[in-house]
C-alpha cells in the first residue's frame, strides 16, 4: 500500500514524496515528446482508412472533357490497372475458364442511350457473375466514401443481368432489392462485385449478390427477387441484349474498356 506522510509547520502543508531532479525531468519530457512528434508523423504520412472520416484528404474531381488528354490518360492508367489485376487474370487462367465470359456492357450499345447508362466490365456465365468497377471520387457522399445509393444502383444493375439472362423471354424488372451495408466502401479503388443465382420459377428470379474489395473483404450484401411483366413478349430484348453485352468471339486480346487502348505489353 502506497501512502505519504503529511507535516504541518505553521500554516504550510509539506509532502515528504520525493520530487523529479531536473536531468531525470528532461529525459522524461524528451521522451514524450519524441514519441509524440513520431507518432504525429507516422500518423499524416500513413493515417488509417478510417481517419478519413474526421479529417479526408483533398482530391481533384474527375476530368470532366472526356476527349481531353488528361481524360485519355486517365482512362488507359485505369485499363492497364485493370487488366494487371491479379484477381482479374486468376479468373482469365482459372481451368473452368472456359465455362465464363467476358463482355463489356454497352459497348455495343447507340452513343445517344449509352450516355445515359451505367458502363462497366465483368465475366458471367448464366448463373454467376464477377464485375470488376472502379468507384472514383466523383461517386463520394461523404468526402472519400463511395454514396451507398450508388452502390446500390450498381448491385441492382449487376444483380439484373444475371436475374434476366434466367427468364424466359430475357426481359425482367426489380421487384425487391434488400441490401446489407457491412463496411465503409472507399473511392479510388476497384471492388468486386460477384452474383449468383439462388432460385427461378417461372417469371420470378432470386439472386444474391456482394460487393467487396480486392482484399476479398465484404462491403456489401444484397439479395433481389426479379419478375418477368406479363407484357414482356410485347417489348423487345435487342436494346437490352446490347445494354447488356453479349459474349465476345474468342481472341488472344482482352475486352478493352474504350476503343483505341491496346493492351498492357507482357513481360518476356
Amino acid at each position: 500500500m502506497f501512502s505519504s506522510t503529511l507535516l504541518r509547520r505553521g500554516a504550510r502543508l509539506f509532502s515528504t514524496a520525493p520530487s523529479l531532479s531536473r536531468p531525470a525531468f528532461c529525459r522524461r519530457f524528451l521522451l514524450v515528446g519524441t514519441v509524440s512528434v513520431g507518432a504525429y508523423t507516422a500518423g499524416a504520412l500513413f493515417p488509417h482508412p478510417y481517419f478519413t472520416f474526421l479529417a479526408p484528404r483533398p482530391a481533384p474531381g474527375p476530368p470532366t472533357d472526356p476527349d481531353s488528354p488528361e481524360s485519355l490518360a486517365y482512362t488507359a492508367n485505369l485499363e492497364r490497372t485493370l487488366q494487371s489485376l491479379a484477381l482479374l487474370q486468376s479468373l482469365r487462367a482459372a481451368p473452368d475458364a472456359d465455362d465464363w465470359y467476358e463482355v463489356r456492357p454497352y459497348k455495343h450499345f447507340p452513343e445517344e442511350r449509352r450516355v445515359n447508362n451505367l458502363v462497366r466490365g465483368a465475366r458471367w456465365d448464366e448463373t454467376e457473375a464477377v464485375a470488376i468497377i472502379h468507384v472514383g471520387r466523383g461517386l463520394c457522399g461523404h468526402d472519400g466514401i463511395v454514396h451507398g445509393g450508388l452502390l446500390a444502383t450498381l448491385l441492382d444493375e449487376t444483380l439484373a443481368r444475371t436475374a434476366i439472362n434466367n427468364l424466359p423471354d430475357k426481359i425482367g424488372v426489380t421487384a425487391k432489392l434488400s441490401i446489407s451495408y457491412k463496411a465503409p466502401t472507399f473511392a479510388d479503388q476497384f471492388i468486386v462485385i460477384k452474383v449468383r443465382l439462388e432460385e427461378k420459377n417461372g417469371r420470378k428470379v432470386n439472386v444474391s449478390g456482394r460487393v467487396e474489395d480486392l482484399k476479398g473483404n465484404l462491403l456489401v450484401e444484397a439479395n433481389a427477387m426479379f419478375v418477368q411483366p406479363k407484357y414482356s413478349k410485347m417489348l423487345s430484348n435487342s436494346i437490352v441484349k446490347k445494354a447488356m453485352g453479349e459474349p465476345e468471339p474468342k481472341k488472344g486480346n482482352p475486352v478493352l474498356l474504350a476503343e483505341g487502348i491496346p493492351p498492357p505489353a507482357t513481360k518476356s
